[in-house]
């Protein structure tokens, strides 16, 4: 029976130690966001208004004219791309996340 009363004392000890109070730690998550920037419109294509009745230099013409419209359309469309890919800038209102930590 003592023991039994030193045994309840011992462990009631342990059980009084003050915890450590919890730390909040910010954990930065990237969050995805719709990319905002427009597509742009499909030139068109010189080729594509040529009668089938059209001589050698016309198409030859019409296809270098396609060409540069392609080539400048490309160009629009990488554009796009590369402001779809620039990091967003963080503000001090976004979103906040912590987790408490024992």
């Amino acid at each position: 029976m003592p023991w039994a009363a030193i045994a309840v004392l011992a462990l009631s000890g342990c059980a009084s130690t003050t915890p450590e109070p919890a730390r909040t730690i910010r954990v930065n998550v990237p969050i995805p966001i719709a990319c905002q920037e427009p597509v742009p419109e499909k030139p068109n294509m010189p080729v594509d208004s040529l009668p089938t009745d059209a001589d050698l230099d016309r198409i030859v013409q019409a296809m270098i004219a396609s060409i540069e419209r392609w080539e400048g359309y490309a160009g629009q469309l990488e554009t796009a791309l590369a402001n779809c890919r620039v990091p967003v800038k963080q503000s001090g209102y976004g979103l906040r996340g912590s987790l408490a930590v024992r």
